[in-house]
C-alpha cells in the first residue's frame, strides 16, 4: 500500500527540507533520482517528479540480514512528485513492507520511523 501526503511546498522546496530533515536525524541519502530532469534530457516531458532513497544502514542491515530479498524494497523510498497545483509526498507503508517480508516487531519497528519523517516534512 502506498501512503501519500501532500503538502504546501514545492517539489524542490519539499526535497530540499527532506534532505535537511534526514541529515538532522542522522540518516543516509543514498541517491536522488530527478527523473523529470531525465526526461527532459531526452527531449520528454514529466511533471516534476523526484525520489529520494535512504536509510540507516544500522537499522536497515539486520532488516536485509533476516529477510534478503527486503533489498528490492530498500533503502526506503520518498518520492515527491507534483500533482496540479498541488505537491504529493508518497512512501510504500511499512507495514506493508513488514508484512511482505514477514518481519518480527522489532525488526518492522526498523522500517516505521518513515511516517513520522513525512508527517514533519509535510507539515508547515
Amino acid at each position: 500500500m502506498i501512503i501519500t501526503k501532500e503538502t504546501t511546498r514545492s517539489v524542490p522546496d519539499t526535497v530540499d527540507r527532506l534532505r535537511e530533515l534526514l541529515d538532522a536525524g542522522g540518516l543516509k541519502v543514498f541517491a536522488v533520482i530527478d527523473p523529470a530532469a531525465e526526461a527532459e534530457a531526452v527531449g520528454l516531458q514529466l511533471r516534476p517528479t523526484v525520489l529520494v532513497l535512504f536509510g540507516s544502514p544500522a537499522a536497515g542491515t539486520p532488516v536485509m540480514a533476516a529477510a534478503p530479498l527486503a533489498a528490492v524494497d530498500l533503502p526506503l523510498k520518498v518520492l515527491i512528485w507534483a500533482d496540479g497545483g498541488r505537491t504529493q509526498v508518497s512512501y510504500l507503508d511499512p507495514a506493508a513492507l513488514a508484512a511482505r517480508y514477514e518481519l518480527p516487531a522489532d525488526l518492522a519497528a526498523n522500517l516505521a520511523g518513515i511516517g513520522p519523517l513525512t508527517d514533519a516534512l509535510v507539515s508547515p
